[in-house]
Parts: structure tokens; sequence; C-alpha cells
């Protein structure tokens, strides 16, 4: 009696990106990070601006009712605070990067291959 084993046969599957999206090959970890501050930052900057216009229509639009400019001067007020740190922190990662060398926008992560 003789006995029939499958083979095993393993494909050779090709995951490289080709064509319009050969450039997905040179995403890496540090990229994301750097994309993802960058996105914050300007996402916040944006945000704080907004609120600062909007603060400042409902100041205008307030009709000289103390509660509500009391509550646009409020907005404009940490408008002008988060606007004032989202500065601080690009300034930050730019002082880092003149003083240590250490680019945050632009990340290196060296990889854990073996020579």
């Amino acid at each position: 009696m003789t006995t029939f084993l499958p083979s095993t046969v393993f494909a050779q599957i090709n995951l490289t990106p080709r064509g319009q999206f050969t450039t997905l090959n040179s995403i890496t970890i540090g990229n994301i990070i750097s994309a993802i501050i960058i996105l914050v930052l300007i996402v916040a900057a944006l945000v704080f601006f907004f609120m600062l216009v909007w603060g400042g229509i409902k100041y205008i639009t307030s009709g000289g009712d103390k509660a509500q400019t009391e509550a646009a001067r409020s907005q404009i007020t940490a408008a002008l605070i988060g606007l004032v740190i989202v500065f601080a922190a690009w300034a930050i990662i730019n002082l880092v990067n003149l003083f240590f060398g250490i680019n945050i926008l632009n990340l290196n992560i060296p990889n854990a291959q073996a020579p």
C-alpha cells in the first residue's frame, strides 16, 4: 500500500509596490511620526486661529451684553494662549534641531537589521 503525501508548494509573492505606488517603498516609521507631528501642529494652529476669529465675531456681535462680552473675551484669550503654545512647540522643535542636530520634523530612526 502506497501513501501519497501532499507536497507543500510555496509561491513566490512579490509585495513591492509598482507603478505610481513605487514611492511607498520610502515610507518609514520616522516619516510617519514626522508627518503626524507636522499635521498636529498645522491642525492645532488652524483650530486656534478660527477660535480667535470666532471669538472676535462673538465680541463684535455681543451688543454690549456683559456676559456675552466676557465669554467672547475669554475665548479670544484661550485662542491666543493656544496659538502661543503651538508656535512655542514649533520653536522648541527648531531649537532642538539647531542645538542637538535632531530634526524631529524629518526623523531618521535607525533600523535593527543585522549587518
